[in-house]
């Protein structure tokens, strides 16, 4: 039977939405990445100078933002390197600094992340900042381009200006202060904003600064451990009683 050209099968076209999503989620994650990443520049700035001045060669500090990107315990692991210290010692630090990633990923969108490679590559560059950001309400509507080209750009701020920082180094002079401030800076301001993502939820912020006094008080030696496990554990006992209260009619 011929078939004539009204019932002709239709060409198949590409879905107008789906025509440059990437290029736009990746400039719709640089707009979002970009007050944090410059948050990241002073402070990569200040970790290039460290490894410069305490006698590692410049590639250093690129290596350790590329390979490690842990921030503060990049900072520790400097002085790690400079002591010598033995790999088992180096372990534990890492062990102990990075531990609360493992609890940023229970509620991170990794499942929003495509691919093995994406994944992979999203767990490795979970950090504080990322999980920030990932976390607020408009976050929540993100698709898993979006946060994968967030966490590549904080990722990329990182690595530059510690690189830029290294390189820079013999020119910032030793009475400069302040520097050593902008990671604490960096979090006063992540927390401002998650504590106006909360809507007057005021029980997570008081149980986290309960977490945090008890494990100041009881053991101040594992101050971070204690408090990250005992304010998970509050968490967790706080969503069993809102989930298991009967509804009212």
């Amino acid at each position: 039977m011929r078939i004539r050209p009204a019932d002709a099968v239709p060409a198949v076209r590409p879905d107008p939405g789906l025509v440059g999503r990437a290029p736009s989620e990746a400039r719709a994650a640089f707009r979002a990445s970009l007050s944090v990443g410059l948050g990241f520049v002073p402070l990569g700035l200040a970790f290039g100078a460290l490894v410069v001045q305490s006698g590692l060669g410049w590639w250093w500090a690129g290596l350790s933002a590329v390979v490690a990107f842990g921030g503060s315990f990049e900072f520790l692991l400097i002085g790690l390197v400079v002591a010598v210290a033995p790999l088992a010692s180096v372990a534990v630090a890492a062990l102990m600094v990075n531990l609360r990633h493992v609890f940023y990923a229970l509620s991170f969108p990794l499942h929003r992340v495509e691919g093995r490679l994406g994944k992979a590559y999203s767990t490795f560059a979970l950090c504080d900042e990322a999980y920030a950001l990932a976390s607020t309400e408009q976050a929540r509507s993100w698709p898993g381009p979006r946060v994968l080209w967030m966490q590549c750009y904080l990722h990329l701020y990182w690595a530059g200006s510690a690189v830029a920082g290294a390189l820079l180094g013999s020119l910032i002079p030793e009475g400069v202060t302040g520097l050593d401030f902008a990671l604490t800076a960096l979090f006063t301001v992540l927390a401002l904003d998650a504590l106006r993502e909360l809507r007057g939820d005021l029980p997570v912020p008081l149980l986290a600064a309960l977490s945090a006094l008890v494990a100041r008080v009881l053991f101040p030696g594992e101050m971070l451990l204690v408090a990250f496990a005992l304010f998970t554990s509050l968490l967790m006992a706080r969503r069993l009683m809102t989930t298991g209260r009967p509804s009212r009619a």
